[in-house]
């Protein structure tokens, strides 16, 4: 029990492409649409770090 609080930090670190809440909760918060953070995931990995910063640009 003590380790299911670690394994969700670490899953609220990535963002899962094929999970549609995933997509649309980082689409809302980043202002993109849908699309373009599905392709963000494609081309830098489910970081959610790195797909961010990608949107930032």
């Amino acid at each position: 029990m003590a380790n299911q609080g670690r394994g969700r930090a670490q899953d609220r670190r990535k963002v899962a492409g094929g999970q549609d809440h995933e997509v649309r909760y980082e689409a809302e918060k980043m202002d993109v649409s849908r699309d373009e953070v599905r392709k963000a995931v494609k081309s830098e990995g489910n970081s959610r770090k790195k797909v961010e910063e990608k949107l930032k640009k």
